[in-house]
């Protein structure tokens, strides 16, 4: 059978049903006490951690060394396992943990000079395209005067702000 137990406001004692002091302050807050000495000192604003044989004292002062033991829990540990990653099968992995560093430098290095060899090229057929273009464009321009252009009213407004 289980009881439903409420605590003490200023003790911090168990208060079993049919027990207890209900004080419920005008800001509608509810105050539940063991005894009338409970309630006399919380009303005289006592401080319960000044108060030896409250539960907030015994805890500040480390009295309750035994109940906080058991309330300790051990963390779970975790178990080292291996598995495959998206992008790399379980064998493939422990190949690499097993090479040396030394092998793993040097095909880093030459992952990344090759990489920016490719940014190089591309690179140099963007500025080969660029200079084809404005080739093109120097051949393709004619001569217009200055401001012989139809002359009208604007059209489109200067949308500024508003």
């Amino acid at each position: 059978m289980v009881l439903k137990t409420e605590l003490c406001r200023f003790s911090g004692h168990k208060i079993y049903p049919g027990r207890g002091i209900r004080f419920i302050r005008s800001d509608s807050q509810v105050f539940l006490f063991v005894n009338s000495k409970c309630k006399r000192y919380f009303h005289n604003r006592l401080r319960p951690a000044k108060l030896t044989w409250t539960t907030m004292y015994r805890k500040q002062h480390k009295k309750d060394a035994a109940a906080e033991a058991v309330k300790k829990r051990r963390r779970a540990t975790k178990k080292p396992y291996s598995r495959s990653i998206v992008g790399a099968t379980l064998e493939v992995i422990q190949k690499r943990r097993a090479e040396k560093p030394e092998v793993r430098d040097a095909a880093r290095e030459a992952a990344l000079r090759e990489i920016k060899e490719r940014i190089k090229k591309t690179k140099d057929e963007k500025k080969a395209k660029k200079a084809e273009v404005i080739s093109k464009q120097k051949t393709s321009k004619t001569s217009v005067p200055k401001g012989a252009g139809p002359k009208g009213p604007k059209i489109g407004g200067g949308g500024g702000k508003r």
